[in-house]
């Protein structure tokens, strides 16, 4: 992923952990784990699946299955592009009934900033798109971590 590709970002990305299949056309399902998502596209972390330029059907819990084209792969990670965008109502509705991410899924963040910044360091070709992706983890754990730790002290 190219610094002009970040730039071009349509829609700002929410941090969540959903279990979602994906599959290619003519081939089984994998099962897959959202890392986050916004109206047009998100990111995935799956040990098998498409490479980058396929087209693939992405399942997630709540929501239709979606076309979409994998814009990227690198490891076990892949940017996902949405064929036709989410409605903005479908993607708020899909995070108020994420809302509060778990201390487990704050943990899952961090565990993934720290993988894809430690494949980053190995990495020549795909270094950009590792650093950027362990830096959107580290930041969103960041945030959700003093959340869960707001509403803990506001409860008690």
């Amino acid at each position: 992923m190219t610094g002009a590709q970040t730039e071009r970002r349509r829609a700002p990305r929410a941090a969540l952990r959903l279990s979602a299949t994906i599959r290619e056309p003519g081939r089984s399902r994998t099962g897959a784990k959202l890392i986050d998502i916004s109206t047009h596209g998100c990111r995935i972390e799956a040990t098998s699946g498409a490479s980058a330029d396929a087209w693939i059907m992405l399942s997630i819990a709540g929501l239709e299955s979606q076309y979409c084209r994998v814009v990227w792969r690198c490891h076990e990670f892949a940017g996902i592009e949405f064929a036709t965008p989410l409605a903005e109502a479908v993607l708020e509705k899909l995070l108020r009934d994420q809302s509060g991410l778990s201390e487990t899924t704050v943990k899952e963040l961090r565990s993934i900033a720290n993988r894809t910044h430690h494949l980053s360091v190995q990495e020549t070709g795909d270094r950009q798109t590792l650093t950027e992706l362990s830096r959107k983890c580290a930041v969103d754990a960041v945030i959700e971590g003093l959340r869960l730790g707001e509403a803990k002290h506001a409860k008690g």
